[in-house]
């Protein structure tokens, strides 16, 4: 049986972002953080970390940030860039502000670009981050599209060919279901990530899209009640339905 990991508390709470360790012993000194019912003023300490801190842990008076890894779900909005470097409102600025500076870092898995909603999944696990874009696991991904033009009929056969290549590149495209939902909107289910490959594959066939929304990822879909620019954190078995698709 594995050994539940330890880490000084003023280390560990440095790591989620919430400040500097002098910051830290002075809130630790000030009975602002509490496990078990019970205020740590040694902001030395060594405590366990598991997934069920949130629970013993507050700080301030708020249940304290999850540890690594964390991985969150969520809603895109319009708009919103996944780059940490490129310029305009980030999705990293609909998060806590302190988790800017969490370490390891947060990291979109896969993007959308910003004129693009829906599904999008945030994680400082660089092992989940791989195993959800690799190629191997072939996890789907499921996007609504709202066209210029009416479809016209033969779309569907073309993406499912596996033999369609879009312009500059030099191997086809695995085949992709579509699922015509009116005569300008449908469903689009690929396997890929290529660079804009539901516009590119749409404007291949002489079409453009005007709206685009991610509604799934694998066996993991965008809920309901999850309005855009809002997120979920998931826990591990949540996040590993993204496979069971």
């Amino acid at each position: 049986m594995s050994k539940t990991p330890t880490m000084r508390l003023d280390r560990l709470l440095g790591n989620l972002g919430y400040g500097s360790r002098k910051e830290m012993h002075a809130l630790a000194a000030a009975g602002e953080i509490v496990l078990d019912g019970v205020a740590v003023k040694d902001a030395g300490a060594r405590i366990a970390i598991g997934p069920d801190l949130p629970r013993r842990m507050t700080v301030m008076g708020r249940p304290v940030d999850p540890p690594p890894p964390l991985i969150v779900m969520l809603h895109k909005p319009l708009g919103v860039v996944c780059s940490h470097k490129e310029a305009g409102r980030r999705i990293y600025d609909l998060l806590p502000p302190r988790w800017r500076v969490r370490e390891p870092a947060l990291s979109s898995v896969g993007r959308l670009d910003k004129e693009t909603s829906g599904l999008l999944l945030i994680t400082d696990d660089g092992d989940y981050l791989h195993r959800v874009i690799s190629p191997r696991r072939h996890v789907a991904k499921s996007y609504l599209a709202t066209l210029d033009r009416p479809l016209g009929g033969d779309e569907g056969a073309i993406f499912g060919s596996g033999s369609m290549m879009l312009e500059g590149e030099d191997k086809p495209l695995l085949p992709a279901i579509l699922e015509p939902l009116g005569e300008r909107r449908a469903r689009l289910v690929i396997e890929e990530g290529r660079y804009h490959q539901v516009r590119r594959m749409f404007a291949a066939v002489g079409n453009h899209v005007l709206d685009l929304h991610r509604e799934r990822i694998g066996g993991l879909a965008l809920p309901g009640d999850l309005a855009a620019g809002e997120f979920r954190i998931l826990d591990r078995a949540a996040a590993e339905g993204v496979f069971s698709a």
